[in-house]
């Protein structure tokens, strides 16, 4: 019951979200080399891509962990086309990659940042076929049995070099939902994101 209850809200976090094109991309393109679809990223599905006067004036504060990391912690794993999962039991994250998402095998790596909700996913650039689903546990972060009382958001970082610290500018929003505990309706226990492409993601508020 719980997890239907799961997939409708995300169905209808992610039909909420408003297209910035009324493009679709085509995504049975010819594939790059390193087996995924060429996809201009001002076309992604459901994404709200921000242009460069937005994404100057859009500047999110990046979550904080409970508790710093003593280094940063990265796991890499080879994905293939019938899809895989890849975890990070430090800080809580299942990044899921359904069949189809690749036409070929590839090596993942994922980096958690050593203070920040964020993570560096690497081959930088490298876009997928199918929507490839992120979900972080909340326990891990400050906001972790708090009353919610900003939505938090999934946001994509053009600039792999910017520091995080205070307000970071931001090129998209990616379509989300909150999962909230269901004996403190307010607590907030994690957030579930869909991505198109790497690489550098972080959880934030406004």
């Amino acid at each position: 019951m719980v997890r239907s209850a799961f997939f409708r809200s995300l169905a209808a976090a992610l039909g909420a979200v408003v297209l910035v094109s009324c493009a679709s991309p085509d995504l049975t393109g010819p594939a790059s080399p390193n087996g995924t679809a060429s996809i201009d990223r001002s076309l992604h599905h459901g994404v709200a891509v921000l242009d460069s006067a937005q994404s100057t004036n859009l500047q999110l504060q990046a979550l904080w962990w409970k508790q710093s990391l003593d280094q940063a912690v990265s796991v890499t794993k080879t994905i293939g086309a019938s899809g895989g999962t890849i975890s990070i039991a430090q800080t809580g994250l299942t990044v899921v990659f359904p069949a189809g998402a690749l036409t070929s095998p590839l090596t993942i790596t994922i980096t958690a940042d050593t203070r920040y909700v964020a993570y560096k996913m690497d081959p930088a650039g490298t876009q997928f076929l199918k929507g490839v689903t992120v979900t972080q546990q909340l326990g891990t972060t400050q906001i972790q049995s708090l009353n919610l009382n900003a939505p938090i958001q999934a946001a994509y970082i053009a600039d792999d070099s910017i520091a995080l610290s205070g307000k970071v500018p931001v090129l998209e929003i990616e379509p989300s939902t909150t999962i909230f505990s269901t004996t403190a309706p307010l607590v907030p226990q994690s957030q579930v994101w869909i991505i198109r492409h790497f690489s550098r993601y972080m959880l934030a508020s406004g």
